[in-house]
């Protein structure tokens, strides 16, 4: 079963970074709970300087490394606001990197725990699929379903580790002080 909860943060100049990392605790334990976020919608506060650029960046982690990427880019009398449709299933830190807003970020916030026979069909599933990663050559695509090809992914073990995780724990360590 999921839960879906709202979700908001603001982005200004006095704080212009906030982090979504559901998936540790503040005393660095991890949860093991199946997080989601659903970004929909950026927008420029009323009270934003006429004139000037809102830059809002993104640093998460992708299949292969970390990635550091503008997702919206918001101007009075320009564009006040971007409609999104972005998923984050790993941490993620927004950051306005150019601009002193106020910047709106919202979406929706989607929480559950797999039951019993998920984790089962996943592990089965895992088992199958590194059996037959075994019977193909090294870097042999594989026939899809649509008769297409595509190759085999490997995800990292630890999704946080790397840039990412460092950023994260830099940005936590800030707002500590």
């Amino acid at each position: 079963m999921t839960d879906e909860y709202f979700y908001g943060v603001t982005l200004k100049s006095a704080d212009p970074s906030q982090v979504w990392d559901p998936f540790s605790t503040e005393d660095g334990e991890e949860t093991g709970i199946w997080n989601k976020l659903l970004v929909k919608q950026i927008v420029l506060g009323h009270e934003a300087a006429e004139d000037e650029f809102n830059v809002v960046e993104v640093c998460t982690q992708t299949v292969d490394d970390a990635i550091q990427i503008p997702i919206a880019v918001l101007r009075v009398g320009e564009a006040r606001s971007v409609s999104l449709n972005l998923e984050f299933v790993s941490p993620v830190l927004f950051k306005l990197v150019k601009g002193s807003g106020p910047v709106h970020i919202h979406g929706h916030h989607l929480i559950g725990e797999p039951n019993d026979t998920d984790i089962w069909n996943e592990e089965t599933m895992l088992e199958e699929e590194e059996e037959d990663e075994a019977d193909l050559p090294v870097g042999e695509n594989e026939e899809g379903e649509n008769g297409g090809t595509r190759r085999k992914q490997k995800f990292p073990n630890n999704i946080k580790g790397g840039g990412v995780g460092a950023k994260i724990d830099t940005m936590r360590n800030k707002r500590k002080l």
